[in-house]
């Protein structure tokens, strides 16, 4: 079987590296707030070419610290909007209701499945605060269409970066291009942890500062508590391993991006769509989707050939229970999206004799 993503393979990768890290901070007797956690977050902001870098449990908090912080400094308030693209996983909209904020949905083009910048305006309302993008699929998903629209209007601009570490815009790395971003560092991703955790990047020291007492439980100095706040810290044992892998980021990334180059050229299925490209800096391939109307079909096929894919996503948020007052709503686009998506295995440890019997199996279907 061609695994979807061989976690274990990835891992091995960097054993040597892993292991001696997570026995520096075993040996160190401090797990939680510490010189790991402290130059990963150095060397991530330098990284993502911010000025800091908060690390946190997860890509979810990360993204609902940010808005909860903008509410803290008086930047929104209940029942505030925050535009958002309906194509994206859950997380993102978790993030702005847990802080009883209000999602306004926007439809995702159907050549790119990023954010459709010419429907942004148009949704724009009094209580309209900001404007969160997602760089699904690890594809950049800033344009200077919706810088220009946060500036005229005096939006926040926020990303949800989980899926997109080192991609670019411009020479400028996603992570550096909005007001703040939430990332995370789920095992799967392109810079993965051995298990949960996130971190924030911003320019702006007030919220940086905010974020970082927001994640411990609200306090700024030991038992005096600002904010009635979380517990969502980036442990040391995350932390180290996460500055490992992040110095091997950039040549696993041109990895994924080979992989991709070789579907895109050698994947030739009348049938078939495959995502469109316009610039490769601007895309990381955190997942290589590819649509069919026959799906489901093409995932049976594939899996009897002995090739694992996963569906990214099969409902989208607003047909989920969780939302069911949204259940009515139609958004063609981004449900025809669901619909047909499928994700090949990619990744940095993907062979080129895996990579070739994935497209000849494709070829035949």
């Amino acid at each position: 079987m061609i695994k979807f993503l061989d976690l274990h393979k990835i891992t091995a990768k960097y054993e040597t590296e892993i292991q001696e890290a997570v026995n520096r901070v075993v040996h160190s007797g401090w797990y939680l707030q510490g010189k790991e956690n402290e130059n990963f977050e150095k060397n991530y902001a330098t990284y993502t070419g911010t000025k800091y870098a908060i690390g946190v449990a997860n890509g979810l908090d990360a993204l609902r610290l940010i808005l909860r912080a903008y509410i803290e400094l008086g930047a929104m308030q209940e029942g505030d909007e925050i535009i958002v693209p309906a194509n994206t996983y859950i997380a993102t909209i978790l993030a702005i209701t847990d802080n009883k904020l209000v999602p306004v949905l926007i439809e995702p083009t159907l050549n790119n499945y990023e954010i459709d910048d010419s429907l942004i305006e148009a949704a724009i309302t009094p209580k309209t605060k900001g404007i969160m993008i997602v760089h699904l699929y690890g594809q950049c998903a800033y344009t200077e269409k919706i810088g220009q629209i946060c500036q005229k209007y005096r939006l926040k601009l926020i990303e949800d970066n989980a899926q997109a570490h080192g991609c670019l815009f411009k020479g400028r790395k996603t992570g550096s291009l909005g007001d703040a971003a939430g990332h995370s560092f789920y095992p799967g991703k392109n810079l993965g942890a051995l298990g949960d955790a996130g971190a924030v990047t911003t320019d702006n020291k007030e919220l940086a500062d905010t974020i970082r007492a927001l994640a411990n439980y609200g306090s700024h100095k030991k038992y005096i508590f600002k904010y009635s706040g979380l517990n969502s810290r980036l442990d040391e044992i995350q932390a180290a391993v996460l500055d490992v892998k992040l110095r091997h980021l950039d040549a696993d990334n041109e990895l994924r991006k080979e992989v991709a180059r070789f579907y895109l050229e050698n994947i030739k299925h009348p049938d078939i769509i495959l995502p469109q490209v316009l610039n490769r800096d601007a895309h990381v391939f955190h997942l290589f989707p590819i649509r069919n109307k026959q799906r489901d079909k093409l995932q049976t096929y594939l899996s009897e050939q002995g090739i694992q894919t996963l569906i990214h996503y099969p409902i989208p948020p607003h047909k989920q229970e969780c939302y069911k007052n949204w259940n009515t709503l139609s958004y063609p686009i981004t449900e025809q999206i669901h619909r047909e998506e499928l994700s090949l295995p990619i990744s940095p440890v993907l062979t080129k004799e895996e990579t070739e019997k994935i497209v000849d199996v494709i070829y035949h279907f």
